[in-house]
């Protein structure tokens, strides 16, 4: 399936970008330290974004470098449309804000991110996620809020399901995940949250080849509810989770729902989600990031709560592949990705990148195929304060699979 999603705001300034660029002095970075800051390091007055870009064309008198800094908040925008084959033409912006909590920085940015789109296939999407660290980083509370009217596409459990498995699915979608996490070391967090998910008005049209479907098999229904808690244990030295410069990310979290708290089922997951960023060197901001994940799950999970490719917190993992295209009650996934800079400024940079994923099949319950991917892409900055990058990648996968992807900061 391809996805194709293109934003309306690079048209008016790719012609503008090289001849800016070469007005710009190479980046004067600090020396190497071995401070948590460190890792998020960017000497913004030196780098350029999109906006010097429009401030240079509508004033060539401009002086990027005396832009005034922001006095809290960075905001990114993007508005981008573009087509699918599942859900036809869409209109979406997206959005994010970078701040810190207290006046003194002793804590890393704190994130707060919107998405919200509608195509001419009648899919509503409105998403909110935010990730807000307290002063000293004494606590982290991470927010997810969903609601969806979201036609797409199932093809089965396992990763051998191909396209001729195609089963058309509608149904809404709310979701609302919350969890405190409290630092008990340098670094370390353990917290509990609560978990909602809420598929409802679901409708399935079978198979494209007239086969039983998987969902049939597994127990097709009109709705499902998934309540319960969750216990994380996280390990994170990132300063800046919009664009990574070093540090590890390590996350372990368990979820349990229980009919006592409105779920159909009781059922178990249990997640580890590992990210390491490597800067090559202290003169650049070259970074190989690496990113594993594992999911496994036990009891009756609903078709949809199941771990699928994208399922991730922010829909993400699997480029080159649409979000769903693969589902299982388990699931391993891998990712490489090398991001560099192509401009001196910071303005303008790429990444290329392969990704594997598996997910244990129907019958079996066994790990028995890596479903591969990889690709490339640009990465246009859009926020030299708090180094926002628009991300434009085009994957491809197996089978015929293959698009284009955006995001507002990096993937992972």
């Amino acid at each position: 399936m391809k996805i194709l999603k293109i934003p309306v705001c690079l048209v008016a300034v790719l012609s503008a970008m090289q001849a800016f660029a070469q007005d710009i002095p190479p980046i004067a970075y600090p020396p190497a330290t071995n401070t948590r800051n460190q890792h998020a390091y960017i000497d913004s007055a030196k780098q350029r974004d999109l906006v010097d870009v429009i401030l240079k064309i509508l004033d060539k008198n401009a002086t990027p470098d005396k832009r005034e800094a922001p006095k809290k908040d960075n905001f990114s925008i993007i508005p981008y449309a573009g087509y699918t084959l599942s859900t036809g033409f869409t209109a979406d912006i997206s959005g994010n804000v970078s701040f810190y909590t207290a006046t003194g920085h002793r804590q890393n940015n704190s994130i707060i991110a919107a998405d919200v789109g509608y195509d001419t296939k009648s899919q509503t999407t409105f998403l909110t996620r935010s990730e807000l660290w307290t002063n000293n980083n004494d606590y982290k509370i991470v927010t997810d809020i969903r609601f969806q009217k979201y036609p797409t596409d199932t093809y089965g459990l396992g990763t051998f399901t191909t396209f001729a498995n195609e089963n058309d699915l509608d149904y809404y979608y709310f979701r609302l995940y919350e969890t405190v996490l409290k630092k008990i070391a340098a670094n370390f967090y353990a917290g509990i949250g609560y978990n909602f998910d809420r598929h409802y008005d679901i409708t399935a049209t079978g198979n494209l080849n007239n086969t039983v479907s998987d969902y049939g098999q597994y127990g097709q229904t009109t709705q499902s509810t998934s309540s319960g808690f969750n216990v994380d244990f996280l390990y994170d030295s990132r300063s800046n989770q919009l664009s990574p410069l070093g540090g590890i990310f390590a996350n372990f979290t368990f979820r349990q729902n229980l009919k006592a708290m409105g779920s159909d089922a009781n059922w178990q997951s249990v997640q580890v989600d590992l990210r390491k960023y490597i800067r090559l060197s202290p003169g650049s901001n070259n970074v190989l990031a690496l990113w594993s994940m594992a999911a496994f799950t036990s009891g009756k999970v609903p078709y949809l709560d199941l771990p699928a490719t994208g399922g991730d917190m922010y829909n993400n993992s699997g480029r080159g592949y649409a979000i769903g295209r693969f589902r299982g009650k388990n699931e391993l996934y891998f990712e490489a990705e090398y991001r560099f800079g192509i401009t001196n400024n910071g303005l303008l940079g790429a990444v290329i990148f392969a990704n594997g994923q598996s997910f244990s099949e129907f019958k079996t319950n066994a790990f028995e195929r890596m479903a591969p991917a990889a690709g490339g892409g640009l990465r246009l900055k859009i926020n030299k304060r708090s180094n926002t990058n628009i991300c434009i990648d085009y994957g491809v996968g197996t089978g015929g699979s293959h698009g284009f992807f955006v995001n507002l900061g990096e993937l992972f």
